[in-house]
């Protein structure tokens, strides 16, 4: 990837490494190669956090003055600016969020006129043209381009949401926790108007408590709320709505592991999983692998990152595909993981199997799994680290047939995430201690998350979250 565009966009610290002054890069640049001359149209979207106003303002200031119109949709989920930008007839949509990560971050999104987002190649033009923006024109007149508030962007997603639904709910009761992000209201919305009764958690945003101890990220809130309030299930969404972690009654925790396994051998059962085939990454759990493969179900596993699930599905003809960090893509219904609409689909199918959660979820078994992740420099080194790579194929050949061991750079964060996978919990948290350890002294870093080397067996990885 580039200086800018990372595996999911281009993130930082708001006002700092994304400022106002890159922003006007981005958008003039943006114009400049996706619409070119005449006059263009972009759809502009973003989460709640504090930064948000000040690099919306910034970002459409530009689009306008490369003379494209700004169709401004306000705060809403990711997913539901990605539908948005395939039903406004734009050159572009464009989201400011951040995702999971703190609130003194921020990002920026772009999404095709597909409602897809664009490839590598287009963002690699669009950064290049970043570099040359001084020398872009600047329309005056009644060629500068203009902003027009879309007062009914969230109407028209959740209406596409309700439509979705197989059967009512009532007599459901469902708890959501919308880590203060942009699912705040619209969640609560959606399941009130299928008749459920909706105990609101973490739906507050005052800007600054995105993703502060609760959401996708803390499953542990909503594995607690769940029983707590006697809710047939929990869902834990993160700040921008494009993932989403379950809890069944009993407060277990369903990742996107589970989730996609759920969804996929139902649909395989009606003849609905093209190919037998589910789309999921080398972070996927075994427990899936093995599960499915006794149903006939075949996993394919991509690259880490939403976007290589995507090109995955796309070049295999799979229509569900996803990450366990609850990021999961339903191609007959979205363009990109949307936490809504596969809660949703999970609820789909309890309705239309008559089953539980708890027996649907009963064939997936979690092999033991640990993820440490360690805070260094420049990431990409570990991959020219003779040490590292000879402790790491020492580990893969302990390990053959019965677990697996994954190093890499972190798409967003300058992180190294150690991953280890096997039948026994204790030698996956010695292992990965050992790996972490390894990767800070020889990069000069620090593991930043000593306490969670224990095995994982009963909800998602530490910090397993994809495109992180």
């Amino acid at each position: 990837m580039g200086r800018f565009f990372g595996t999911d966009g281009i993130r930082g610290v708001a006002n700092a490494d994304l400022s106002t002054e890159l922003m006007d890069r981005l958008g003039r640049a943006a114009v400049h190669v996706l619409v070119g001359h005449g006059r263009g149209r972009f759809a502009l979207g973003r989460d709640p956090r504090i930064s948000g106003g000040l690099l919306e303002a910034a970002l459409a200031a530009a689009l306008c003055s490369a003379g494209a119109d700004v169709l401004r949709l306000g705060i809403l989920p990711t997913p539901g600016i990605a539908l948005l930008t395939r039903r406004l007839d734009v050159d572009a949509g464009a989201v400011i969020s951040a995702s999971h990560n703190p609130m003194e971050d921020n990002g920026v999104k772009l999404f095709a006129p597909t409602g897809f987002k664009f490839p590598d190649a287009m963002e690699a033009e669009i950064e290049a043209a970043m570099g040359e923006t001084g020398g872009l024109p600047r329309p005056t007149g009644s060629a500068v381009g203009r902003i027009t508030d879309v007062t009914d962007a969230a109407a028209r997603y959740l209406d596409y949401l309700v439509g979705l639904a197989r059967a009512p709910l009532n007599g459901w009761r469902i708890a959501v926790d919308c880590a203060n992000g942009a699912t705040s209201g619209i969640a609560q919305e959606l399941w009130e108007r299928l008749g459920a009764d909706v105990i609101p958690l973490c739906a507050s945003p005052d800007g600054t408590n995105i993703n502060a101890g609760c959401g996708s990220t803390h499953p542990e809130v909503i594995c607690e709320a769940t029983p707590r309030h006697r809710a047939d299930v929990g869902f834990a969404h993160d700040g921008d709505g494009d993932r989403v972690i379950g809890a069944d009654r009993r407060g277990r925790v369903l990742d996107g592991d589970t989730i996609m396994g759920i969804v996929a051998l139902h649909r395989h059962a009606r003849g609905e999983l093209p190919g037998g085939l589910l789309v999921a990454t080398v972070m996927t759990n075994m427990g899936l692998e093995v599960a499915l493969r006794d149903r006939g179900v075949r996993l394919d596993r991509a690259r880490v990152g939403d976007r290589y699930v995507l090109e995955r599905m796309l070049e295999t003809g799979a229509l569900v595909g996803g990450e366990q960090s609850g990021h999961v893509i339903f191609l007959d219904h979205a363009t990109t993981g949307d936490g809504l609409v596969t809660a949703l689909q999970l609820v789909n199918v309890v309705l239309e199997s008559g089953r539980s959660l708890e027996e649907l979820a009963s064939p997936f078994h979690r092999y033991p799994q640990v993820l440490l992740n360690v805070r260094v420099q420049t990431p990409e080194r570990w991959q020219d680290d003779a040490e590292i790579l000879a402790a790491l194929a020492h580990v893969e050949r302990r390990l053959a047939g019965r677990g697996r061991v994954l190093v890499r750079a972190s798409g967003t964060e300058p992180l190294v995430r150690v991953m280890t996978e096997c039948d026994d919990g204790a030698e996956a948290s010695a292992t990965a201690s050992s790996l972490a350890n390894l990767v800070a002294r020889r990069l000069g870093g620090v593991v930043v998350n000593p306490g969670a080397a224990a095995a994982l067996d009963d909800g998602p990885a530490n910090g397993g979250n994809g495109s992180a």
